[in-house]
């Protein structure tokens, strides 16, 4: 397995696991999320893998199949009035094959992400996790993360 950026090429592998992660979230939460949908048309991802500030990472088998990924986003917040100018990268989607997950490619992910962001002066590694992704959330935590922030909702209907 190799990790790298993601190209043109792997977009149909992406797409793949993009259906996976919304199927998570529709049934977690069919009312906020729309089944079948993807989080991107072609057109946005060919521009988040061309973006260097939004490096798309791909875990490939030997045949160059995509087994996973992971979406970042460079965050700074420059002249803010109360946040300070530390840069992030903020994780925005990690994604690994439903078939294989619990194979450690997350994990190989996700430490790949942390090398990537150390290389690059970065100051912390960030992301979001929906609450009804148990699964999601043990990964996480597993691989050291603490909750910094925690979002809440009263749904009135």
């Amino acid at each position: 397995m190799i990790i790298r950026r993601a190209e043109k090429k792997d977009m149909d592998g992406i797409n793949r696991l993009l259906l996976q992660v919304c199927m998570v979230h529709h049934r977690g939460r069919p009312d906020l999320f729309k089944a079948g949908g993807k989080k991107y048309t072609d057109e946005q991802l060919t521009a988040i893998i061309q973006n260097d500030k939004t490096p798309v990472f791909v875990a490939l088998d030997g045949q160059e199949a995509v087994l996973g990924y992971a979406f970042c986003i460079f965050q700074q917040h420059i002249g803010d009035n109360i946040l300070t100018d530390i840069k992030t990268l903020y994780i925005d989607d990690l994604c690994v094959e439903e078939a294989l997950r619990g194979q450690h490619i997350g994990r190989l992910l996700y430490e790949h992400v942390l090398a990537y962001a150390r290389e690059n002066g970065f100051y912390n590694v960030t992301l979001n996790v929906w609450s009804l992704n148990e699964s999601a959330l043990r990964f996480y935590e597993a691989c050291g993360l603490k909750p910094q922030k925690i979002g809440m909702e009263t749904i009135l209907s």
